[in-house]
C-alpha cells in the first residue's frame, strides 16, 4: 500500500473511532463472510447499528477518500486474494427488522430476503415468493435488482432509504424512481440501502406456500448449494442464457486451480479446495473468451470484483 493511501486509512480510523471505538475492526478477513469463502480482509471494517454510525462512515470516506464498500449477505462478491484496501461497512442486528402496513411491507437493509419472504407469507401477502431462493439481504437485493423465476424486485418495490455517503444523509427514493434495469439499479453509489418497501397483494396462505416451495425445490435441484459459489457469475445476454452459451462451448468441462464450473448449473463455478480468487477470475475469463470466439456475445458479469481479483 501507498504512503499515502496508508495516511487515508489512518485518517479513517481517527474519524471512526470517535463515534465507534472498538466496534472498528482492522484487517477483519472477509472470505468467511462471503459464499465463495474467498478472499483476504478488509483493511477497516465495521457493522454499523445507527445513523450515527452512517454519518461517521461517510464523514470518513469524504474526507479521506479512503476506498469504500457496502457488503450484505456476501452473494454475489469475488473478493480479491489481497483482499479490499478501505473500508467495508455491513448492517448490524439493528437493521434486521421487517414491518407490516395493510399491503405494504417493510424491511430493514440486513433482512434476508428469502426470512421477508417468510414474514410475507405468515401476512398473507403475495409477490415475494420468488425472494425465497435469493440468498442475499434486503439492501443488497434491491440495489441489485435481484430476481429469479421470471421475476424481480423491481415489480413490488414500493421506496428506498438509503443513506448518501455523498451527501452524508439519508434519501426517499421512490421505486419508480430508482432506475431499475436487469441486474442493476440507479441508487446513489456510493451508498447504503437501509431499509426498503414492497407492496404486496392478499393472497391465500396455501397457493403462497406452494409457491415458494416450488421455487426452494427447483433451486436445490439445479443450483450446487453444498458446494462455495456466488450464484449466477454471468448476466444472462438479451434473449439469450449464459448457461446454455458456457455449456455449449464446453465449458462444464473447465476448471483453472481450484475453481471449476458447476456440473449442475454452467452459469455456476464452484471453488473447490484450494481455489483462489484468481482462479476464479482467470476461469470466468476463460469462459468468455469460448463464448466470444463462438458466438460472438460478451458475456457481462453478475458478480461484483472487489479488489484487484486478475
Amino acid at each position: 500500500m501507498s504512503a499515502e493511501g496508508a495516511d487515508g486509512l489512518a485518517a479513517a480510523e481517527r474519524v471512526l473511532r470517535e463515534v465507534v471505538g472498538d466496534r472498528l475492526r482492522m484487517d477483519l478477513p472477509l472470505a468467511p463472510l462471503t459464499s465463495f469463502r474467498l478472499g483476504g480482509p478488509a483493511a477497516l471494517y465495521l457493522e454499523v447499528e445507527s445513523l450515527e454510525d452512517l454519518q461517521a462512515v461517510g464523514r470518513s470516506v469524504t474526507e479521506t477518500g479512503v476506498p469504500f464498500m457496502v457488503i450484505g449477505k456476501g452473494s454475489n462478491l469475488l473478493v480479491a486474494d489481497a483482499g479490499f484496501p478501505g473500508l467495508v461497512v455491513r448492517l448490524g442486528r439493528s437493521y434486521r427488522w421487517a414491518a407490516r402496513e395493510g399491503e405494504l411491507l417493510r424491511a430493514g437493509g440486513a433482512m434476508p430476503l428469502p426470512a421477508l419472504a417468510g414474514v410475507a407469507l405468515g401476512h398473507r401477502l403475495s409477490g415475494l415468493e420468488f425472494g425465497v431462493a435469493i440468498p442475499a439481504s434486503v439492501g443488497g437485493s434491491v440495489r441489485m435488482n435481484a430476481g429469479a423465476h421470471g421475476h424481480a424486485l423491481d415489480e413490488v418495490i414500493e421506496s428506498i432509504e438509503i443513506f448518501d455517503i455523498a451527501r452524508g444523509a439519508m434519501r426517499a427514493v421512490p421505486g419508480s424512481e430508482a432506475g431499475f434495469a436487469y441486474r442493476a439499479s440507479g441508487l446513489p453509489d456510493p451508498g447504503v440501502v437501509v431499509a426498503a418497501g414492497f407492496t404486496l397483494a392478499s393472497g391465500e396462505t396455501d397457493q403462497i406456500r406452494k409457491e415458494m416451495a416450488e421455487a426452494r425445490a427447483w433451486r436445490r435441484a439445479t443450483q450446487p448449494l453444498a458446494e462455495p459459489n456466488c450464484g449466477s457469475v454471468f448476466k444472462n445476454p438479451p434473449g439469450d442464457h449464459a448457461a446454455r452459451l458456457i455449456e455449449a462451448v464446453g465449458g462444464k468441462s473447465l476448471a483453472v486451480g481450484g475453481a471449476r464450473v458447476s456440473e449442475k448449473h454452467s452459469n455456476f463455478i464452484v471453488a473447490g479446495p484450494g481455489a483462489t480468487a484468481r482462479d476464479v477470475h482467470s476461469l470466468m475469463t476463460l469462459l468468455r473468451e469460448r463464448v466470444s470466439s463462438r458466438f460472438d456475445v460478451e458475456l457481462e458479469a453478475e458478480v461484483r470484483m472487489v479488489g484487484p481479483v486478475s
